[in-house]
């Protein structure tokens, strides 16, 4: 976790993705991204802190999200840089706890109260943090200058994702999600959750989708080839019709 770089990073997280892909090591891709500048910073320490927070991002990604080596055909199958960003945005709650734990309760407020009374403004971000605490039990203590970073920080991911609309908004807002946003939402949530993952869709909740969206999301899903839909006892189940991300695996063409 590194309060300091709650952000996306699109472009850079792009390039390293391309990178892993076209090597599959990450002490290759280390060195070509140092030596070349890949992520566009002039200095080192600066290059070694963006390469130090998006590896530690996809290296502890784990089986409930695309595969490093398949993100490049993830982001080419994307409409748009929002797209990219949402898909992103879930190495980074995969990584780091305190982005879970303050996204878990504006989701918590949301299910309350809807969407419309989120406020991200930085009192209220600090209000989250009196209410964290480590693995190990201490509370979070940090000085104004970097919890204010880090609310900018988190500001931005909002930005990126569709839930801010400008610079200046602080009041949420339901994002629209694209097709491949969305198969990663779901996939996400079926690891997470199994056969009952549309009674909470947790990957749905991230991405801030109130209740009443659900049953059309549910219908896009169910018309995805890699997806299959079943009846048990009236409820309906939704479930990846082989791996769960099967679909990331571009398919051969024949010559």
């Amino acid at each position: 976790m590194d309060l300091t770089m709650c952000g996306l990073l699109v472009d850079q997280a792009e390039e390293m993705a391309k990178l892993y892909a076209d090597h599959r090591d990450w002490t290759t891709v280390e060195d070509i991204w140092f030596n070349k500048r890949i992520d566009g910073r002039s200095t080192r320490g600066s290059s070694q802190k963006v390469y130090r927070v998006l590896s530690s991002r996809f290296k502890t990604a784990d089986r409930s999200l695309p595969s490093i080596a398949r993100l490049p055909f993830v982001f080419d199958q994307c409409d748009t840089e929002r797209g990219k960003a949402q898909v992103l945005y879930f190495y980074l709650i995969n990584d780091d706890p305190l982005v879970k734990f303050v996204v878990h309760e504006y989701v918590r407020q949301m299910r309350q109260g809807g969407i419309d009374g989120l406020n991200f403004n930085q009192e209220t971000i600090e209000k989250f943090f009196e209410e964290f605490h480590y693995s190990d039990g201490e509370e979070f203590d940090y000085a104004d200058s970097t919890t204010k970073r880090w609310g900018e920080g988190f500001r931005s991911v909002m930005r990126h994702i569709g839930v801010l609309e400008t610079q200046q908004a602080l009041h949420g807002q339901t994002p629209n999600v694209g097709s491949i946003p969305l198969l990663v939402a779901s996939g996400y949530s079926w690891e997470k959750c199994g056969n009952d993952w549309l009674s909470t869709p947790i990957g749905w909740l991230y991405l801030f989708q109130q209740e009443q969206y659900w049953d059309s999301l549910t219908e896009r899903i169910s018309e995805h080839s890699s997806w299959e839909a079943s009846g048990i006892h009236g409820e309906l189940r939704l479930q990846p019709a082989d791996e769960t991300y099967g679909w990331t695996e571009p398919m051969e063409v024949d010559e």
